[in-house]
């Protein structure tokens, strides 16, 4: 997601990754389209991820930001947030994303914050506000990730499935 070298991670979140040998800024990326648009997250926890992004570059014929690219940072913090929750062992997908564009912005830079609505056990919500450098609200968004257990072979299995190889090979 561009620069990752400021994200500020709870001590007890780099602990538990750092010791599986994962590099969180890498696995909480939005690959090469975060890049692309300039992306960046400046704090991450289950219960806060913010983040920003440049309009410019990532506007649509009228000058604008374009509602793909918000979608694109909400999905991205949500995503992160819903990682967060889930722990080491699980992968978060989304399966809904609805954004709300309130207003337009021409320039300078938006943020986004991304707080839980709901955590669960198979399921992770966040609320995304994203903002422009004036603090006026640009889009709000909400992120429903499923998260799904990964098993010794790296397969990823949703808390269902992965109760249910256990029972059976536990019997």
């Amino acid at each position: 997601m561009g620069e990752q070298t400021s994200v500020k991670f709870p001590q007890e979140v780099l602990d538990e990754y750092t010791a599986l040998g994962v590099d969180l800024a890498a696995l909480f990326s939005a690959g090469h389209l975060g890049t692309r648009m300039g992306v960046r997250i400046l704090e991450a926890s289950a219960e806060r991820v913010v983040g920003t992004m440049p309009v410019e570059g990532n506007t649509q014929p009228y000058g604008l930001l374009h509602g793909g690219a918000s979608a694109v940072l909400a999905e991205t913090l949500g995503s992160v947030g819903s990682m967060l929750h889930g722990g080491s062992g699980r992968l978060a997908v989304g399966v809904d994303l609805n954004c709300t564009h309130h207003r337009g912005v021409r320039s300078g830079v938006v943020t986004g914050v991304a707080t839980p609505v709901h955590r669960g056990r198979s399921t992770a919500t966040y609320e995304i506000v994203i903002s422009d450098e004036q603090d006026r609200r640009v889009c709000t968004a909400r992120l429903t990730c499923l998260l799904r257990e990964i098993d010794g072979d790296g397969r990823a299995r949703t808390v269902a499935e992965a109760t249910e190889a256990k029972a059976r090979h536990e019997g």
